[in-house]
């Protein structure tokens, strides 16, 4: 792999395949380790919040959810489940995410995960496409990679 911190696009999955390979599988882990991780962050917040937080689960397990992928992905680019699996997000540049594309990235994410055929069809739509990219990241041009180094 000989892709730099800086570049004008995203590796091509045709020249540079070690980017995007396992990619797909690694993300699918991440993503359940972030769930887990979510789950027990909002849990903790009905415990401080004296279960107040318990009775607005869903409500919690958002905004939770929510800060805690901003805050990761505009600070390395990745997740902590995404960290652990060696994986990153790059926007269509191949630059790392800033607070803005984290958070359009989040909200793409949401919005995709509200509903069933979004969600199908974002993850339809890793298998299918050469970056593993889902919906967001499609309209984003953005991509999970492998991390480099």
């Amino acid at each position: 792999m000989t892709f730099l911190d800086r570049t004008d696009t995203l590796p091509d999955p045709h020249h540079d395949p070690a980017f995007y390979d396992g990619v797909l599988t690694k993300r699918g882990i991440a993503w359940l380790m972030d769930v887990t991780l979510i789950t027990v962050l909002t849990f903790l917040a009905g415990i401080v919040t004296l279960s107040a937080a318990w009775f607005l689960w869903p409500l919690t397990f958002l905004v939770i959810g929510f800060l805690y992928r901003v805050t990761t992905l505009s600070n390395r680019s990745a997740t902590l489940g995404m960290r652990v699996m060696g994986i990153e997000l790059r926007d269509l540049h191949g630059d790392r995410f800033d607070g803005f594309t984290a958070a359009l990235h989040v909200i793409g994410y949401y919005a995709s995960m509200s509903f069933v055929l979004p969600a199908l069809a974002s993850i339809a739509a890793m298998f299918v496409t050469d970056k593993r990219q889902g919906l967001t990241d499609l309209l984003l041009g953005s991509a999970a990679i492998n991390r480099p180094g």
